[in-house]
């Protein structure tokens, strides 16, 4: 299950607090309910979204609950200092008696990279390349070290030593071709937003599998796909209320990115959006939307069922990241939704390949 910490789309706005309040709550009810992992973003400063610090608040989850596990989907690693990331998961891994699961990202949103004095967004790139492959390599050796330009680090042990290794559970958000180069190389499980239909995404996953199986030797895992759901026993109402909030909150991603900016394609650093700025030129906002409704999976039961037995056809088998709470859903209707998923759609999944 995914949290995002969102207060964009509730007319009134809620506060921060309640946006916490709910958040925490819900990844509560997840070990309950038999999700098998968290997995909360980084964001910082805007309604859009705002978790500063996932690992710090992973550090609150490993406390409360007992068995789930705890992902970072994703630490933007231009933010983060590597040497300050390594320490602090192999702390958590430790607290939680092994029970971390890795993401890293890139950073696309030009507004949360400003306030970030001496971070420019046209170095994400090669921040992101060096930090992941220090990192991932540090908790392997329990020593981080860095040659390149934007990290020089001289060896240095790191302590708490890591618990056991972080292979088979570090993955890399991949929208552009250079992310999805980047995952292959660190052995990283790809993440993809649904966000345009499955069939387009197949270009980017049999690039990550051909270069994963060529640095690799072996088959790359399957991606980790991360929808909005709206789950109701009621078609009519599910489709109205999910289409909704689902419209919603993507008009706070537009905003958020600025990609309806007529020269968002043409800026340093957003490259890995730019087909997302040319299908927005093509088919307009509503077009754009359409897309975005059709590739999450919503609605009853069944029709959740059906739409992701479609997309396991299309890309293989793959991990399930699930978002109940966006768009302005109110809480009540987000703990119904996420309670009819558990019962009637993940022992279903549970039981697949």
């Amino acid at each position: 299950m995914q949290l995002i910490f969102t207060s964009g789309g509730w007319d009134p706005m809620i506060s921060d607090a309640q946006v916490y309040e709910e958040e925490v709550a819900l990844g509560q009810m997840a070990e309950e309910l038999g999700f098998d992992t968290l997995w909360p973003v980084e964001h910082h400063f805007f309604d859009y979204a705002f978790c500063p610090d996932n690992l710090q608040l992973l550090t609150y989850f490993a406390a409360s609950t007992s068995n789930i596990k705890l992902g970072t989907a994703a630490i933007i690693l231009p933010w983060n200092d590597p040497l300050r990331v390594v320490e602090k998961v192999s702390m958590l891994d430790h607290l939680s008696k092994g029970r971390v699961k890795l993401g890293f990202g890139r950073g696309l949103s030009r507004r949360e990279y400003e306030p970030f004095m001496g971070v420019e967004m046209d170095e994400s790139r090669q921040r992101f390349d060096e930090a992941s492959q220090m990192i991932v390599d540090a908790l392997e050796t329990g020593w981080l070290k860095g040659e390149g330009p934007m990290y020089p680090q001289t060896p240095v042990e790191i302590r708490p030593r890591p618990l056991e290794s972080f292979k088979g559970r570090t993955y890399a958000v991949a929208n552009s071709r250079d992310s999805v180069d980047a995952a292959a190389r660190i052995a990283g499980q790809m993440i993809l937003f649904a966000e345009t239909n499955w069939e387009r995404r197949m270009e980017s996953i049999e690039q990550h599998r051909a270069l994963y199986r060529e640095l690799h030797g072996s088959e790359a895992p399957g991606i980790l796909t991360a929808d909005f759901t709206y789950v109701h026993p009621d078609a009519d109402i599910a489709k109205e209320r999910a289409e909704k909030y689902l419209a919603g909150y993507l008009h706070t991603i537009l905003n958020h990115y600025e990609l309806m900016n007529d020269h968002f394609s043409e800026i340093e650093g957003y490259k890995g959006y730019g087909r997302q700025a040319e299908l927005l030129a093509k088919i307009g906002v509503e077009g754009y939307i359409d897309g975005f409704l059709r590739s999450n999976a919503y609605g009853t039961p069944d029709q959740v069922l059906e739409k992701l037995t479609a997309r396991r056809e299309i890309i293989g088998p793959f991990e399930q990241c699930t978002c109940f709470r966006f768009g302005g859903i109110p809480f009540e209707e987000a703990q119904a939704s996420m309670r009819l998923y558990s019962e009637e759609i993940l022992p279903v999944l549970h039981g697949w390949d």
